[in-house]
């Protein structure tokens, strides 16, 4: 009687005759599934799936009426999309957002505050600078709509006058007169006649440049001290060491003592009356 095999060759036989005994449970349960696939595909394809479809046939008399619904859809959909385009380029949150960014990058503190912190703290504020004006378009727009007291044009009308009104005070004349001139229309009688289309790039560009000059005047103080952390530094032969490592602590301090956070806002909220 020859004794039993071991070893690798004794396991792999092993293998074969377990596999070799599951296989038929194995292939039942595939042809099962094959058989439900077929089955579940051929009642899809017996069932009266209707789905709902869109035509318009601008031949009948309903034509015009048609498209005019489906253009009317299309400028709803597209307005709601440019929402956050438009509650950033028609209020103070440009000038808000980039003072505080240029802040961060005259602290030198990297990614704090992280963005997050600043695009809330900018938006919170730009609802508090633009409270007056948001009213005044509830009061004179909203309300008479909500009454039916006047019409849908009537209503675009009153309610973008307080906001053409808020940008036309922030915009310079330099601005103003050079997308007039690109638009290659003729002159108005005054800055209110203005289409909207030329008023609001205009002041676009005007609060990028309020907000320039005043991230320029934010960082001279924090660039002093750096030019002054540098030269002791290097009066001292440590010229491997970075200064913005020493100077950071300093800034921060500096930012502190002078209760910058106020100051800062402050200003800025000032600054749009």
């Amino acid at each position: 009687m020859s004794p039993p095999e071991s070893g690798p060759g004794a396991r792999r036989a092993g293998r074969n005759r377990v596999g070799n005994r599951r296989s038929p449970w194995g292939k039942a349960v595939l042809i099962v599934l094959a058989v439900l696939t077929v089955q579940s595909m051929a009642w899809c394809w017996a069932a009266d799936l209707r789905l709902p479809g869109l035509r318009v046939d601008l031949d009948n008399a309903g034509g015009p009426r048609e498209l005019s619904g489906i253009l009317t859809v299309v400028l709803l959909l597209t307005v709601v999309s440019l929402a956050p385009a438009i509650l950033i380029m028609t209020t103070s949150f440009t000038r808000l957002a980039v003072v505080f960014s240029f802040l961060r990058h005259a602290l030198g503190t990297q990614g704090s505050p992280p963005n997050q912190v600043i695009i809330g703290l900018s938006l919170f504020l730009t609802f508090f600078i633009m409270q007056p004006v948001w009213q005044k378009i509830h009061q004179e727009a909203v309300v008479p709509y909500q009454r039916q007291e006047i019409s849908g044009d009537e209503f675009l009308k009153r309610g973008l006058k307080p906001l053409q009104d808020f940008m036309l005070k922030q915009t310079r004349k330099q601005d103003l007169g050079l997308f007039v001139s690109l638009s290659q229309q003729e002159k108005p009688a005054n800055a209110e006649a203005l289409p909207i289309t030329t008023v609001i790039p205009a002041f676009v560009i005007s609060e990028l440049k309020t907000a320039f000059q005043i991230g320029f005047l934010l960082y001279l103080p924090f660039l002093i001290l750096d030019m002054v952390i540098a030269s002791i530094l290097l009066s001292m032969g440590m010229m491997m060491l970075p200064p913005i490592m020493i100077s950071l602590p300093f800034k921060l301090m500096l930012f502190v003592l002078v209760d910058g956070w106020n100051l800062m806002i402050g200003s800025l909220v000032k600054s749009f009356h």
